[in-house]
């Protein structure tokens, strides 16, 4: 059956998803770049980028478990890109380049239409204006028997979990502090709303946790 995951979401220890200030020269924010230090070493991630080598071993194994299985994504507008606004043109195709990481359906959350983009490697972007609601139906639908990721940001995140669409997430809690920024649970009481820890793995460099319905 279908899930909604959130899988491979880097948080730091004082609960922040991102760091402040996004901009063109620091996409997850000032800072936010420390709490994924567990996924860039990894062979996952170096295949990603089109790199040899890197590290296996666990982090790498929840870094293949965090995009493998899905058959379509969806993302936020910030998660896109650094634009604000209405689209003042069609240049801005996301941070990935010309072949994203997604290889399925990718619905994109925004206020402001703009026409779906063919990327290399079978990645679509869809535009969704009309709510989270509209956004996860256009995904299964596209993902078929796999499941759908809900790949962030944290405002993204939170909006899913809070309307209990979200059946399991993975969380790489990293060993620093930010100190400020986008804070995942603020406001979220996740034992109310049912979720409970199924899996719990410290390594080096983060610790893995997995909650559950």
């Amino acid at each position: 059956m279908t899930k909604v995951r959130v899988a491979g979401f880097g948080m730091s220890i004082d609960g922040f998803g991102a760091g402040p200030d996004q901009s063109l020269e620091n996409p997850l924010g000032l800072a936010g770049h420390d709490i994924f230090q567990w996924f860039f070493p990894t062979r996952t991630f170096r295949q990603m980028v089109g790199q040899e080598g890197g590290e296996t071993g666990v982090d790498d194994g929840f870094a293949q478990r965090a995009m493998q299985g899905f058959g379509a994504f969806i993302l936020g507008r910030n998660m896109f890109g650094p634009v604000r606004g209405d689209w003042p043109d069609d240049q801005w195709k996301g941070w990935w380049g010309d072949n994203p990481p997604y290889h399925a359906p990718t619905f994109i959350l925004t206020h402001y239409p703009r026409a779906p983009i063919e990327m290399l490697g079978g990645t679509t972007f869809y535009f969704v204006t009309d709510g989270i609601e509209s956004a996860l139906r256009k995904a299964r639908e596209a993902a078929g028997a796999r499941d759908v990721k809900i790949g962030g940001g944290v405002e993204t995140v939170r909006q899913f979990l809070r309307a209990g669409h979200v059946d399991e997430m993975h969380l790489a809690v990293a060993p620093v502090a930010l100190g400020r920024g986008e804070a995942l649970f603020a406001g979220l009481d996740l034992r109310e709303l049912g979720y409970r820890t199924v899996e719990h793995v410290p390594t080096e460099r983060a610790t893995h946790i997995v909650f559950a319905k």
